[in-house]
């Protein structure tokens, strides 16, 4: 029992480096930080400000990460964010129309702009590269022709709620310590949020036993029970202290409902779905996806209508959360997007990419960000530090290709 767990576990972190690579990585970085700042990175309200503040990035993680793995690249994602959230904050600061309006006017901004870097990509056949680069010029200029070159703001509150909103005291609270003092405030804990919590584990163990089970009666190998438990029972405690820390700051975050429905639908778009399938179809063998009849140009101009989609909706978490809309916003988004999904697993040549990994890429950059900021490190070397990571992750990459023989 003990050497077959033992094989397991060496063949996890060896032939199965590219996968759990990012998650030691991931424990690693958590843990120096932590130490380095006495602990802050993982305080209740430090771990409530990195969901906030990168929120609209692990959205558009989710949009790039199909990019990527169709074999593209999009460079454009900054500078369509700034002009989704300028023609929202026209609509609602300038022109006095409903939260809602620049709400579904950012998302629609998105739909259209993707839908016009998929025409050039799928039916002109212009590298994506080349659109998105265009479109990244094109789309920064458009900000600053529908700003008037000067910042809008602030958003009425309900608009403010979508970023910065919070569901708290539903089910009560638990009191878990008295203040001191006349004046004392006594700390509570939110218990809808603790409940949600319990319901994520209770989702998790319920799926994992499922899926363990079809994997079974198909005759697919599957790891020990022991193994598989100890993986249960460590994502469960980390589920259960992330739902702790949001309990014990100020509860349950609105926009991680609007992050939790998304990476629940995009797991079933890339991994149930025919469309998901004809994705990881184009970028591994393009030519093998044209002779099994896959509409390539069809799958290519759905993957950017997806990206901007998902762009227009981190357009309006974003702005909600900056109470406004500046010219320059957005900027360097980019980086940290395609970062999150290089670092999470996908490879640079298509065809290789899950939504996890660009998850867990993607608090890997906010969680160095924050470990820097809280550092007091200047912006130049985080710049600096950031671009390292992301040349390091690809080369990981090619690494991994050359020991499976694939690249020559």
């Amino acid at each position: 029992m003990k050497n077959n767990v033992f094989v397991e576990v060496k063949d996890l972190l060896t032939q199965n480096l590219r996968t759990s690579g990012i998650y030691i990585a991931f424990v690693a970085i958590i843990l120096i930080f932590t130490v380095f700042t006495g602990g802050t990175l993982l305080s209740p309200e430090n771990v409530t400000n990195i969901l906030l503040q990168n929120a609209h990035i692990l959205i558009m993680a989710l949009g790039m990460i199909l990019v990527i793995v169709g074999g593209h690249i999009d460079l454009s994602v900054g500078s369509v964010l700034a002009f989704a959230s300028a023609v929202s904050a026209v609509l609602v600061i300038r022109m006095d129309m409903p939260w809602w309006a620049g709400v579904l006017a950012a998302i629609a901004v998105g739909i259209v702009v993707g839908a016009w870097q998929g025409f050039w990509v799928a039916f002109v056949g212009i590298p994506a590269f080349i659109v998105t680069l265009a479109g990244m010029l094109l789309f920064r200029g458009l900000t600053y022709l529908v700003l008037d070159n000067v910042s809008l703001s602030p958003f009425p509150s309900d608009y403010r709620n979508v970023a910065s909103g919070f569901l708290d005291g539903l089910f009560g609270e638990i009191v878990v310590s008295e203040g001191q003092g006349l004046k004392g405030v006594a700390q509570t804990v939110d218990v809808f949020t603790l409940v949600i919590g319990v319901l994520a584990v209770i989702g998790l163990v319920v799926s994992s036993l499922r899926t363990r089970r079809a994997r079974q009666s198909y005759g697919q190998a599957v790891e020990s029970m022991f193994l598989f438990v100890l993986k249960l029972v460590a994502i469960s405690v980390v589920l259960l202290a992330f739902a702790w820390a949001l309990a014990y700051n100020r509860g349950f975050p609105w926009v991680l409902i609007i992050v939790a429905v998304l990476i629940l639908a995009y797991n079933v778009v890339t991994n149930r779905t025919v469309f998901g399938r004809h994705v990881y179809a184009v970028g591994g063998n393009l030519a093998a996806a044209r002779l099994s009849g896959v509409n390539v140009k069809s799958v290519n101009f759905w993957i950017f209508v997806n990206m901007g989609f998902l762009t227009g909706i981190a357009a309006a978490v974003f702005s909600s959360r900056s109470n406004g809309a500046q010219p320059g916003m957005g900027n360097m988004f980019e980086l940290d997007v395609i970062a999150a999904c290089f670092i999470g697993g996908a490879s640079t040549m298509g065809g290789v990419g899950r939504v996890g990994g660009a998850l867990v890429g993607g608090l890997v950059m906010a969680v160095i960000t924050n470990g820097m900021q809280l550092l007091g490190v200047p912006q130049s070397s985080q710049q600096i530090i950031k671009g390292l990571v992301l040349l390091l992750a690809v080369a990981f990459d090619v690494y991994n290709k050359r020991r499976a023989g694939t690249v020559r």
